[in-house]
């Protein structure tokens, strides 16, 4: 039996890529919504969209200089 691959070789410039995607058909499927559009595919799609652009933000790490003082 074939096995998945789970490994992969992506770099930043490539999820950046990935995420712009997602990003352009999400607002896509956000203009359908608001015209009206209301199927359960779209809906269900839509979600998945955006769980899986959480799941990508919550994978970075955020650069912050020493001694950064938030509002300050």
């Amino acid at each position: 039996m074939i096995k998945p691959n789970t490994k992969f070789n992506l770099d930043i410039r490539d999820i950046e890529i990935i995420e712009e995607a997602l990003r352009a058909k999400a607002g896509r499927r956000g203009m359908s919504i608001a015209n009206g559009e209301t199927s359960a595919k779209l809906k269900d799609e839509m979600h998945e969209i955006q769980e899986l652009l959480g799941r990508i933000h919550h994978q970075k790490n955020f650069y912050k200089p020493k001694g950064f003082v938030p509002g300050g």
